[in-house]
């Protein structure tokens, strides 16, 4: 099943894309699967079994609130913060569970088996669900894998996206899985990587719908800052993490002096983001703000997971507000920097699907961070004028520079150090692709081979850096 960009790009809730909203979907199809069987009227008690990573960090992800939402019928991309807040609550209250939304059972968080040491074959974060009859006769049982990104992988079934399970099947005019093979399609026809990606889109959407859907994404991302940048006080989870985008977004408009008096915080945003001087602060102000409205369990876009949501909003960002030559551009041409950035950093995260992975708890912070800056850095370098060489050579040494990151989130919390590493992250893409503009797109190392070695590295990585918070910070550093 081929990946597509709205696959990469899926609008979830926080903290976690492979311990948040992968369970979220997971329990969310086998609440449907009961209801479409026609089973809830014999059903007498529920059984769910985490395995891996999403036992030894469920609590710090919001794992196993996750799977309760889910059960009760309820899909990351339509949920609001609010409505899951609401029904926490109810099920707290009560101690009852509205299984598919329709059948009350006596069921809540300490109920889920927690099983930390036991890896199923397939992929560390592994969950169960079975249903069973008053004589104890199992009716119905579904395994799946939460595998990065909000992708899940059904025991025995292909990769279930559910952004666009059709289309995915379509043949695409020119596939890839490769670098090499998008930059072949690409010598082959004379276009740009972005206008390949579009080029296979639109075997199944008119661009028209695609582009909307693009600037929809962007406009998630864009509410995403703006809602975190009016929040203040201490982030959840009793790690003692401060908000910091609020007074920062505070400093940066008395800094550049363009605050207008304007109460609107978008409006604010858009005239105070030119100045040059401070381009590197307004990139570290959304990167920071995106993941601390994902910690907080806000409404964001995966990209490609929640981990690592705010490196390519705060490359864009970049992009539309500091790159050269963009204090011309048109409302409607900003609307196609957006379209060609997210399609081209969705061909780029494409390869790490398709030939590695995006997943913490699989290949360490290298495949969330890593990936993302890579998205990144060739959206960048695409909508900065570079060739399909320079726009892959950007990706390449962005990912170069973040192999062997480890996964080690203290107290099992998407906090620290997620949430500056996303900045720093978002810096290094930026450098990326700068260095890739000022080449002529020859190197010496292709994306491929990166792409490669990050899964290699992966594979050798000890298990404690691999989203289990049994090494690294999380053990060296005192959670609360």
């Amino acid at each position: 099943m081929a990946v597509g960009v709205f696959d990469l790009f899926s609008i979830g809730i926080g903290p976690s894309s492979s311990h948040t909203v992968g369970p979220m979907r997971a329990a969310a199809i086998f609440a449907e699967e009961l209801k479409g069987l026609g089973k809830l009227g014999d059903i007498s008690s529920l059984r769910v079994d985490l395995y891996g990573s999403l036992a030894a960090t469920g609590h710090g992800h919001g794992t196993m609130t996750a799977v309760l939402l889910g059960l009760e019928g309820f899909h990351p991309e339509l949920i609001t913060p609010e409505e899951a807040e609401d029904r926490l609550a109810a099920i707290t209250e009560t101690g009852t569970l509205r299984l598919a939304g329709a059948l009350s059972l006596p069921y809540g968080v300490a109920d889920i088996v927690l099983r930390p040491l036991t890896v199923l074959p397939r992929h560390t974060n592994g969950m169960r669900f079975t249903v069973s009859c008053p004589s104890g006769k199992i009716l119905h049982t579904a395994t799946f894998f939460s595998v990065g990104g909000g992708f899940i992988v059904r025991e025995g079934g292909p990769d279930v996206t559910l952004q666009e399970p059709e289309e995915s099947k379509r043949v695409s005019p020119r596939p890839f899985r490769t670098a090499g093979e998008l930059l072949q399609h690409c010598r082959d026809t004379g276009l740009g990587i972005s206008d390949i990606m579009l080029l296979n889109k639109k075997a199944s959407r008119d661009e028209a719908e695609i582009r909307a859907g693009l600037l929809h994404i962007w406009s998630v991302m864009e509410t995403c800052v703006q809602t975190s940048i009016k929040r203040e006080g201490m982030l959840p989870g009793g790690l003692g993490v401060g908000r910091r985008a609020h007074d920062w977004y505070g400093r940066l408009l008395a800094e550049t002096a363009r605050l207008d008096n304007t109460q609107d915080p978008h409006r604010a945003l858009e005239q105070a983001s030119h100045d040059p001087a401070y381009w590197q602060e307004w990139v570290n102000l959304i990167a920071l703000a995106v993941n601390e409205e994902n910690a907080s369990g806000g409404r964001v876009v995966t990209a490609p997971t929640n981990g690592a949501a705010g490196i390519i909003p705060a490359v864009l960002f970049y992009a539309l507000h500091f790159a050269p030559g963009m204090s011309t551009v048109t409302d409607a041409d900003r609307g196609g920097v957006v379209v060609r950035f997210l399609l081209t950093a969705g061909a780029v995260g494409v390869l790490y699907k398709e030939q590695a992975s995006i997943s913490g708890a699989e290949v360490g912070c290298q495949g969330e961070v890593g990936s993302a800056a890579s998205m990144a850095a060739a959206g960048l370098a695409e909508v900065m004028g570079g060739s399909p060489a320079q726009v892959e050579n950007a990706a390449e040494i962005a990912m170069e520079h973040n192999l062997g990151l480890t996964c080690d989130p203290i107290g099992g919390l998407v906090q620290v150090p997620c949430i500056e590493r996303n900045a720093i992250a978002a810096g290094k893409a930026i450098n990326a692709a700068k260095m890739a503009l000022w080449g002529n797109g020859t190197h010496r190392v292709s994306l491929d081979e990166v792409i490669v070695t990050m899964r290699e590295t992966g594979k050798d990585m000890s298990s404690k850096y691999k989203e289990t918070a049994t090494g690294g910070l999380a053990v060296n550093v005192v959670a609360c």
